[in-house]
């Protein structure tokens, strides 16, 4: 089996391995720890996915490779050109394909880790993710504590030494002093953490870069109530949690998207990618730490209990730190909810490459307009708000608003009990 660099992330195009766990000639069992991956966004550890020996190491540590690249080999059995002849207390060489000619030597060398002459006994080998984040704030690697393996200085570590020293880009040190002071008695320092920290990066990003447009309807889900009443008890009893609104809203959204594609697309560049499946992400709060948007794969194929389960599996494993890094890659269209907060209505920021994005809020009692045959009446109903963001360059306004209408309708109209059978 081949081992391949992960997605780690819509717009990650490549990583860096930081740390083997295992060494050529050991046995791997699937779930084993197999290797670090270091990103521009994330630091993960990616588990074997099959029982074997490594035979093969084609990346060493420290270096960079591209989505997809081929990593390592599991086999069954350990071949004999894989063991070699080396000593039993010498882990077998680590090779990295290719010839290093002037040429390629050339082409390649920013990709190699680079090496500085640090405090001895240190190892001084720099990945390209740490390179960058020194350059960035000028920094000496030599006064720097390494926690990865041998020393070795990791991204976190960098990082920790920029709190600590309360350092900022160049760009940053020409700006005013701020109008209230950042340290002191009368101020506490709040880290951020490293989610928290890509989160800030993404939402900065989409926000300088895509024409946000906020459009908003409000539904009634006097339907949805009467089959969470209906079943809820039993579905309580059943799975061991509630029956919430999210994955009532979640199936309409996806019928929804199915007669508007362009909406379940990434724009890219001149063209807009529109994607025949509906993977959908869930943002997902972290006790106030961030965010994370694990995906539902092929939500179009699921009944609503299934779209209601998966829903609350990838919740409860995001918060408890259980996702792999499949869970949050490929995603076509995202849901936040806000609405256990009260709120009215969010203007949600897009995750791009994605072009639209919704926020469900509070869904409270009030008084709504029946129109009836003879005449209109008042009448309380349970109504919330949802609120879509979209990219302009993808669609127009009145491309969101009907799709938002179908939304509407749904909710307001589909036999949710009868689906809740399903």
């Amino acid at each position: 089996m081949d081992v391949i660099m992960p997605q780690l992330g819509e717009t990650v195009a490549e990583g860096t391995v930081t740390r083997w766990y295992k060494k050529v000639g050991d046995t791997v069992k699937a779930d084993d720890l197999l290797f670090d991956v270091e990103t521009d966004k994330v630091s993960t550890e990616i588990p074997a996915q099959a029982n074997g020996v490594l035979a093969e190491i084609l990346i060493a540590e420290g270096a960079t490779a591209k989505v997809g690249a081929k990593l390592a080999v599991i086999r069954e059995s350990a071949p004999r050109s894989a063991m070699g002849a080396a000593p039993a207390s010498t882990a077998a060489p680590i090779t990295v394909p290719g010839a290093a000619t002037p040429d390629r030597l050339a082409r390649t060398e920013s990709r190699e880790p680079v090496r500085f002459a640090g405090r001895p006994g240190v190892p001084n080998r720099l990945s390209p993710v740490v390179r960058k984040l020194l350059a960035e704030h000028t920094l000496d690697p030599s006064q720097i504590t390494g926690s990865g393996r041998e020393g070795r200085i990791t991204r976190e570590d960098v990082l920790a030494h920029i709190e600590r020293r309360g350092s900022a880009p160049p760009a940053a040190r020409t700006q005013e002093r701020a109008p209230y002071p950042t340290s002191g008695p009368d101020t506490e320092t709040v880290p951020l953490n490293v989610v928290r920290k890509r989160t800030a990066e993404h939402m900065a990003k989409s926000w300088t870069t895509i024409p946000h447009v906020l459009q908003v309807v409000e539904a009634d889900f006097s339907k949805v109530d009467q089959a969470r009443r209906a079943a809820g008890a039993q579905w309580k009893s059943r799975e061991g949690w509630s029956l919430t609104y999210l994955p009532f809203i979640a199936h309409a959204v996806v019928a929804a998207l199915a007669q508007f594609p362009r909406l379940n697309a990434s724009f890219n560049g001149d063209h807009l990618a529109v994607h025949k499946r509906i993977n959908l992400g869930i943002a997902v709060d972290l006790n106030f730490d961030g965010l994370l948007v694990p995906v539902v794969k092929d939500a179009a194929g699921r009944s609503l209990s299934q779209l209601a389960r998966a829903v609350n599996d990838l919740a409860a494993r995001a918060r408890s730190g259980k996702l792999k890094p499949d869970d949050m890659t490929e995603g076509t269209y995202t849901i936040t909810n806000n609405g256990a907060y009260g709120t009215l209505i969010t203007a949600p920021i897009i995750s791009p490459p994605q072009v639209a994005i919704l926020s469900t809020d509070a869904i409270r009692k009030r008084p709504v307009v029946i129109e009836g045959p003879d005449g209109d009446s008042v009448a309380v109903r349970p109504v919330g708000m949802l609120a879509q963001t979209f990219d302009h360059r993808a669609v127009d306004g009145s491309y969101s608003g009907a799709f938002l209408g179908e939304v509407k309708r749904i909710i307001e109209t589909r036999d949710w009990a009868a689906e809740l059978q399903g």
